[in-house]
């Protein structure tokens, strides 16, 4: 199976669709509007079969203060694979493409892993961040203490990881904020 690319303004209404539609599924109906939000405007990368969409994920920036300096960062969006054809490499072939988007546009990749998504993550060598978490929101910086231990990062190509004595702080957006 072949994984496509494409910005989202040029993946098509249908097709954006038929990818909502297989990760409310893969979510069990845990895919709220916010987290849809979250994954358009960047780069999608995705497979498809006779049935549509097979597996999905996203890559968008967002900002990220470490120690005084905002960084360009790669963080990825609506990961799943449908649920008849898990454990077949297709999750690991769109992260492939991912983490080449995040290579050459961005100082590091983030993402927030579930349980049952921490495997794949780790399988491809993304590391769980060790430091603290905040966010920078309508009332200032908020640190997000619950979110510690489930957000992985990875760096670019020839970067390194911001080190875990200083907190990275996100920018803010609507709904779950990692």
């Amino acid at each position: 199976m072949t994984v496509r690319t494409a910005p989202t303004h040029a993946v098509g209404a249908v097709r954006l669709h038929s990818v909502r539609e297989m990760l409310d599924t893969a979510f069990d109906g845990d895919f709220a509007d916010e987290d849809w939000d979250h994954a358009l405007g960047g780069v999608h990368a995705w497979i498809e079969d006779g049935r549509g969409v097979a597996a999905h994920g996203a890559v968008v920036m967002r900002r990220v203060l470490h120690r005084g300096r905002s960084h360009r960062v790669g963080y990825v969006e609506g990961v799943a694979v449908r649920g008849d054809l898990r454990r077949r490499g297709l999750g690991g072939a769109v992260m492939a493409e991912l983490e080449r988007v995040i290579d050459g546009a961005y100082a590091f990749g983030a993402l927030s892993a579930s349980d049952e998504g921490a495997a794949l993550y780790r399988a491809r060598d993304w590391r769980v961040w060790g430091g603290r978490l905040a966010v920078l929101g309508p009332e200032g910086i908020v640190r997000l203490a619950e979110e510690e231990g489930s957000v992985f990062l990875r760096p670019a190509v020839g970067r390194t990881l911001p080190d875990a004595a200083a907190p990275l702080v996100f920018d803010w957006r609507d709904g779950d904020v990692m």
